[in-house]
C-alpha cells in the first residue's frame, strides 16, 4: 500500500487545478505548470483537495501511484510558494557576475562561463557575502534543481582544499594533502 500516494494534496488558497484526460494544469499566484500523468492512474479533484487512485496492486502501479501525488504536490507548491535553491562559490578569484538572462562565472579557467539561464529560472548573486552566494528560484522543482546541478558540474569542489561550486551547507569530506601522515 502507498502511504504517500494515499494521502491527498491540499490545494492552498488561490491555487486551481484543471484536469482533463490525462493532462493536469495547476494554476497559482506565482505561474501555471502542466503535465501529462500516467493514464492509468485516476486524477480527481474533490472540494480543496487532489486525490490520486490506482487500478490495481501491481508493483508498478504503486510506484507510479507515489510518484504521481509527489509530483502532483511539488507542482501546487511550486506555483503557491515557489522553490529555493543556494549556491557557494568557494575560491580566490572565483565569482559570479549577473547579467540579463545569464550568469557570467570566473571559475579558474582561461576564459569566463557564460551559463543561460532557462525561462522560469531566475537567479541573484550576492557579491559581498563570504563565500560568494548564488540563489535560484523558480516554480518548477526538476527544472531548477537541474539547472543547480548543471551549474555546479562547471566547476565541482576539489577533494583538497574544496573551491568550485557547491550547494550551501553541503559538506565536502576533504582528503589530506601528500605531507599529512
Amino acid at each position: 500500500m502507498s502511504r504517500i500516494g494515499n494521502k491527498p494534496v491540499q490545494l492552498p488558497e488561490g491555487v486551481e487545478v484543471n484536469i482533463s484526460g490525462t493532462t493536469i494544469k495547476v494554476k497559482g499566484p506565482k505561474g501555471e505548470l502542466a503535465w501529462n500523468f500516467p493514464p492509468s492512474m485516476e486524477v480527481t479533484q474533490e472540494d480543496r483537495t487532489v486525490v490520486v487512485k490506482r487500478p490495481d496492486d501491481t508493483k508498478q502501479k504503486k510506484a507510479l501511484h507515489g510518484l504521481t501525488r509527489s509530483l502532483i504536490a511539488n507542482m501546487v507548491k511550486g506555483v503557491s510558494e515557489g522553490y529555493t535553491i543556494e549556491m557557494e562559490i568557494v575560491g580566490i578569484g572565483y565569482r559570479a557576475e549577473q547579467k540579463g538572462e545569464s550568469i557570467v562565472l570566473s571559475l579558474g579557467y582561461s576564459h569566463p562561463v557564460e551559463f543561460q539561464l532557462p525561462k522560469g529560472i531566475s537567479a541573484q548573486v550576492d557579491a559581498k557575502a563570504r563565500p560568494m552566494k548564488l540563489t535560484l528560484t523558480g516554480i518548477d522543482k526538476q527544472l531548477i534543481g537541474q539547472v543547480a546541478a548543471n551549474i555546479r558540474a562547471l566547476r565541482p569542489p576539489d577533494s583538497y582544499k574544496g573551491k568550485g561550486i557547491r550547494y550551501a551547507g553541503e559538506r565536502l569530506k576533504l582528503k589530506p594533502g601528500k605531507t599529512a601522515k
